[in-house]
């Protein structure tokens, strides 16, 4: 019965957790490049001079969905989206970099490429600056390039190169600011590989329906293990019954 009770109660605890997960990333279902979290439980053994019948359940690992997300035109000059796997890099204001699949940048009043948040975007060498009255380009490996709207001579100057990185998925973390953090020391060096398209953004990779149907067996859980805490409740009223008659 101890087995019965601390499995059910700590598993109704950690599938309400989970059940928050899954409404997370249902509110975020339309949020650009937002990438979909799964909690895993597990059950432990209490290591106590007590009955070695306990047993717990433990949140073991979040796992990150990191498949891409659909692309989605907008013709915007400075949205932009990766093409398969990739990031793009931010420079935070600690020195340190984190890491976005949200390309949907803007330009501050000082002419610094940054994202929504006024966060710059880290260019190969440095935050990147835009020029004013200038029709800005992208390449596909993350050149910016620019033309003067006024003057005479057309002529087209690269003013910066995205970093754009690829380190181990396995390596990454979550923040709780939804930005994402490389486990390995420093910062993560440009990836040649990375492919980015301008004038897109990449669409949240969650699964609506797979989520409502993860929230509905999520509840059935919930309410079975509520079930067998009463049965536990029961059983130990009943015992203490027959004990006492005796």
């Amino acid at each position: 019965m101890d087995r019965l009770i601390y499995t059910a109660m700590t598993g109704a605890k950690w599938t309400m957790e989970r059940q928050a997960s899954v409404a997370h990333n249902l509110a975020n279902a339309s949020t650009t490049g937002y990438r979909a979290e799964e909690h895993r439980l597990r059950a432990v053994p209490v290591q106590s001079e007590a009955l070695a019948s306990r047993a717990f359940v433990i949140d073991a690992s979040v796992k990150n969905d990191y498949t891409p997300g659909p692309l989605q035109q907008t013709g915007r000059v400075y949205d932009m989206a990766i093409q398969g796997t990739g990031w793009f890099a931010l420079a935070m204001p600690d020195g340190s970099e984190a890491y976005t699949r949200n390309g949907h940048f803007q330009i501050s009043p000082a002419g610094i490429l940054q994202n929504h948040n006024g966060i710059p975007v880290q260019g190969e060498t440095g935050p990147i600056t835009i020029p004013p009255d200038t029709e800005v380009t992208l390449g596909s490996d993350g050149t910016l390039s620019t033309v003067q709207r006024t003057g005479g001579a057309n002529q087209v100057n690269q003013i910066g190169r995205l970093k754009l990185v690829d380190p181990p998925e396995n390596t990454l973390k979550r923040g709780d600011d939804g930005l994402f953090r490389s486990s390995l020391p420093g910062a993560q060096p440009q990836a040649q590989n990375v492919r980015v398209a301008g004038g897109y953004l990449e669409g949240s990779n969650v699964n609506v329906v797979d989520q409502v149907v993860s929230m509905i067996s999520l509840s059935r859980q919930f309410e079975m293990q509520t079930r067998m805490m009463q049965t536990a409740e029961r059983n130990d009223q009943s015992a203490t019954q027959i004990l006492g008659n005796n």
